[in-house]
């Protein structure tokens, strides 16, 4: 008899989602608070909630396949909760960036978005995980219909923001960034069915609208 996942079991690993995500990013920034992230604790915090934050997107995304290959459906049910955290790593890394790194210079925040190529797509990657959190609810499910799902495949754009973000960030050894960047397009390579078939809808909607 095929093995399946029990509600109790997905309930079990929601509790360690939240355990996993949780306790290092409280302990990371008690870290910081006592003087014990090393000589530059702003740039470890920065780091720490940013390749967090890549890491649980990938992790989300990781979720629908894997309960298609292991054929348990209910697995589907923890993966708004991973992406809620990437989110809330997302933020972390902005807060810190703008609150320690900028002091809350709000001009020279705008000014970094604007004219640092690498702060403008990290920041229209976390724009993008902000709305997909927003209208992550089944209430807004039910509102947006049809819409949802369009809106909620913008977190493609975003995983290639975040890769882009991350290569353009670092200064000297890329090796890190082109092990995620290898890992994102193994993602999206796992879509491609998904992805032909948007295509083919946009074509036979452009070949209607121009007969």
């Amino acid at each position: 008899m095929a093995f399946r996942l029990s509600v109790k079991q997905i309930t079990l690993l929601k509790v360690f989602i939240h355990l996993g995500a949780l306790i290092p990013l409280v302990y990371t920034f008690y870290l910081a608070t006592i003087d014990q992230l090393g000589a530059e604790p702003v740039m470890a915090l920065i780091h720490f909630t940013g390749i967090g934050a890549f890491n649980l997107l990938l992790l989300s995304l990781t979720v629908s396949p894997t309960a298609k290959w292991l054929k348990q459906g209910l697995l589907l049910r923890v993966r708004r909760l991973v992406g809620l955290y990437a989110f809330t790593y997302a933020l972390s890394h902005f807060l810190t960036y703008i609150v320690f790194e900028l002091q809350l210079d709000w001009a020279l925040v705008i000014s970094e978005i604007i004219k640092r190529p690498y702060i403008t797509v990290g920041f229209s990657a976390f724009l993008i995980l902000a709305t997909l959190t927003v209208t992550s609810t089944q209430a807004m499910q039910r509102k947006l219909k049809t819409k949802w799902q369009k809106l909620h495949n913008w977190v493609y754009v975003a995983l290639l923001l975040i890769a882009l973000h991350f290569i353009w960030s670092v200064k000297s050894d890329i090796v890190e960034p082109l092990i995620y960047w290898a890992m994102a397009l193994t993602l999206l390579a796992l879509r491609k069915d998904k992805f032909l078939l948007a295509i083919k809808r946009i074509k036979n909607k452009r070949k209607k609208t121009l007969a």
